[in-house]
């Protein structure tokens, strides 16, 4: 071997230094890059002078390594190992590289590949769709599969604050309501400035308010209850009620969206008013309501439902007829005959 191709190697005289291997053994510079070459049936005593020092160096080599793929040896040869196993770069490149996004080439051994979503880029190629700056170590967003840095995305397709106007960032916290957009801090209440984030609110003329500010300004007071109605009110005779404060005298059930009557200023619910002031009908007990325009018939102190003005014997209707009387029953003229 030529000295000053020995020149290159360093001699190590510590026991725990890794061993030194003769230029024929030894891989390119660049072999670290990929792996540790092994080579094969070496076993040579390389004598090397350097300032007038002589050191004996054995170097013993492990066995044979060829490429798993196509078992070409890999001795002085670049290789990669993947799950353990060797590949030369050829093999390597045909059986697991991929191609580019961008220049639709291949992305070699030595070169960088950056994945997104299952797509690869070399890292020249890795660029904005719009302004083709550099994507590598920056933030970015995806629209219909093609990429843009935050900035060209924000400008075109990100929400604006219904507040300050600015461009909400993607990433950035944001609230909605209706349609609308804010930037987290931008979303307070018009009174006291206080952001609302989740708190309940209550939405005027395009001003947000938080419940307390609401109450305050707007708020009309619930009749019954003297407290103040944000959602859900009841208008009866003029006044504000609570739906659920707006119930009948009886039964407390709500009358929101229910017929009902009053009486002395009181609400009550149709059952609760006939069963307390209704008169009953004489033929079924039941009683007779006379609310929503409903007909009855009413003859000295009795009364009947129209459906149940009947005749005791034969069972016809009575209504619009003329009728005989026997005691407590109603007879018709044909039927009274016989009396």
């Amino acid at each position: 071997m030529a000295a000053s191709s020995l020149q290159r190697l360093q001699i190590h005289s510590s026991s725990s230094s890794p061993p030194l291997l003769c230029l024929s053994c030894f891989p390119s510079r660049n072999a670290n890059h990929f792996g540790h070459l092994l080579v094969s049936g070496c076993e040579q005593t390389a004598t090397l002078q350097a300032r007038g020092v002589r050191e004996d160096i054995f170097v013993n080599m492990a066995e044979r390594c060829d490429c798993t793929e196509c078992k070409e040896s890999l001795y002085g040869q670049k290789y990669i190992l993947k799950e353990e196993d060797p590949y030369c770069t050829k093999c390597y490149e045909a059986l697991f590289s991929h191609n580019c996004e961008g220049c639709q080439t291949l992305i070699g051994c030595t070169s960088k590949d950056l994945s997104y979503k299952e797509r690869h880029w070399h890292s020249e190629c890795f660029l904005c769709v719009t302004c083709n700056r550099s994507l590598v170590d920056r933030p970015f967003a995806s629209k219909d599969d093609l990429l843009m840095c935050t900035d060209c995305y924000s400008n075109k397709y990100s929400a604006k604050c219904n507040m300050c106007l600015n461009t909400i960032m993607p990433g950035s916290k944001k609230m909605e309501h209706k349609g609308n957009s804010w930037h987290e801090t931008c979303f307070s209440c018009n009174r006291c400035q206080q952001p609302i984030g989740t708190r309940s609110f209550v939405q005027k003329d395009a001003s947000n308010y938080c419940l307390p500010c609401y109450e305050k300004l707007f708020a009309l007071q619930c009749v019954h209850c003297k407290k103040p109605i944000t959602t859900g009110g009841v208008n009866y005779r003029d006044q504000p009620w609570h739906k659920e404060c707006f119930v009948c005298i009886g039964c407390k059930h709500q009358l929101a969206g229910q017929r009902f009557t009053s009486r002395d200023d009181f609400t009550y619910c149709l059952d609760c008013f006939c069963n307390l002031f209704a008169k009953k009908c004489a033929y079924c007990t039941d009683p007779i309501s006379g609310l929503g325009g409903s007909k009855y018939i009413s003859f000295e102190l009795r009364q009947w439902h129209t459906n149940c003005f009947n005749c005791k014997k034969c069972s016809v209707s009575l209504v619009g007829r003329g009728f005989l009387t026997s005691k407590d029953d109603v007879l018709c003229p044909d039927c009274g005959k016989d009396l």
